[in-house]
């Protein structure tokens, strides 16, 4: 079946701007989401489709690409169905994926667009999240690594161990809720008495107050300090995925518990490969002989140098593929694949006798040029 133009799948002019086309996919992606949308079929493969779209609109190289040449500008057409969504669509995984790197943190952080997690009992005295930013080499990414990570935070408090008051003070019984830790009020109305109960606004519900406050933290049970955190990253990650680190955020008020270290990935531009999800794409020249004749030839991947085998009359441009040599899809053993567009060499000098076999050359072609055609 044939793919549908993804400014009609999003609902956006060709010209539309980056906040347009990130808008509109919101809405579609949360019109057909799967938690939406239990046992769906049709709403899932909108949503797929939806996500395809915006994957490629939103970034301004894939789109340039789609706008000259359409889906074979991004799909790789021709070359047994590489791009950037392999040549079968995007699955239910990746589409998920993507909508949460881009929207699905908007209800943590009070909407400030990052990872977090739901506070329980004392969530009133846990300690803040905290968020750091690691950047990866593509190497990185790709192989997985260990990473330490210097942070300044709250830390608890070693002269009260985190109580608040002083060594050998008590704690003294909430004057203001008698160490209920809750208000009552009664209200009266035509319909009858009502008793409202409330959180007690003094003690937070605890019962009780602090009568002589820790020296050094004030009666926090908590100080300004600093730790070193390390992180396992998994191979396959890309920019915008995260690693939660429990409990290894902020101190708790007054033993209240620890926040999370959220670490925010970013993996860097690699000099040659360009990433599309887990596939590499490289640009290698060759020599007019190779395209014509055929051979073999030296490709860089991240694991070494590889031959790839040039059919003989192979076309300038033309895109050919070596297996595995992409980056490892997350918790999977498959990998992606690395993508190869060769490029026929045209030296800038040439010797007499190259001067000579290319005018010989030119003459046995003569008329074997086909004519110009239309861009598929």
């Amino acid at each position: 079946m044939a793919q549908r133009d993804y400014y009609e799948v999003l609902g956006v002019p060709k010209d539309a701007d980056e906040t347009a086309i990130r808008k509109a996919y919101r809405k579609l992606a949360m019109q057909y989401h799967p938690d939406r949308n239990p046992d769906d079929k049709s709403a899932e493969d909108k949503f797929k489709e939806a996500t395809e779209a915006y994957e490629v609109l939103k970034d301004a190289r894939k789109r340039q690409a789609y706008d000259q040449f359409g889906h074979a500008g991004v799909s790789g057409q021709g070359m047994g169905g590489g791009g950037p969504f392999g040549g079968q669509g995007i699955d239910m995984e990746e589409a998920l994926r993507s909508f949460m790197r881009d929207f699905g943190f908007e209800s943590f952080f009070g909407g400030g667009g990052g990872p977090g997690r739901a506070r329980g009992a004392g969530a009133d005295r846990g300690g803040r999240d905290l968020r750091v930013r690691v950047r990866l080499t593509l190497e990185e990414a790709a192989q997985g690594v260990e990473k330490q990570i210097k942070i300044k935070k709250k830390v608890t408090c070693s002269t009260c161990s985190g109580s608040g008051q002083r060594p050998g003070s008590r704690m003294q019984r909430c004057a203001e809720c008698q160490g209920s830790g809750e208000i009552r009020r009664v209200q009266r109305s035509i319909l009858g008495q009502f008793v409202n109960v409330t959180v007690c606004p003094r003690c937070h519900g605890e019962g009780s107050v602090i009568g002589d406050p820790c020296a050094d933290c004030h009666g926090e049970g908590r100080v300004d300090g600093g730790d070193t955190v390390q992180v396992s990253i998994p191979p396959g990650v890309s920019t915008g995925d995260y690693i939660p680190l429990r409990g290894k955020g902020e101190a708790g008020l007054r033993g209240g518990p620890a926040g999370d270290v959220i670490v925010m990935l970013e993996v860097a531009e690699h000099a040659l490969f360009q990433r599309v999800r887990q596939d590499l794409f490289l640009e290698l020249p060759v020599t007019y002989s190779t395209l014509v004749l055929g051979g073999k030839v030296e490709v860089p991947t991240l694991d070494g140098a590889a031959k790839l085998t040039v059919p003989p009359g192979t076309q300038s441009h033309q895109l050919m593929r070596l297996r595995d040599k992409g980056l490892p899809h997350l918790n999977s053993r498959r990998r992606g694949d690395l993508i190869v567009r060769l490029v026929c060499w045209t030296p800038g000098r040439t010797g007499r006798d190259e001067q000579k076999l290319l005018q010989e050359l030119e003459t046995l072609e003569a008329g074997k040029l086909p004519g110009p055609r239309r861009p598929s």
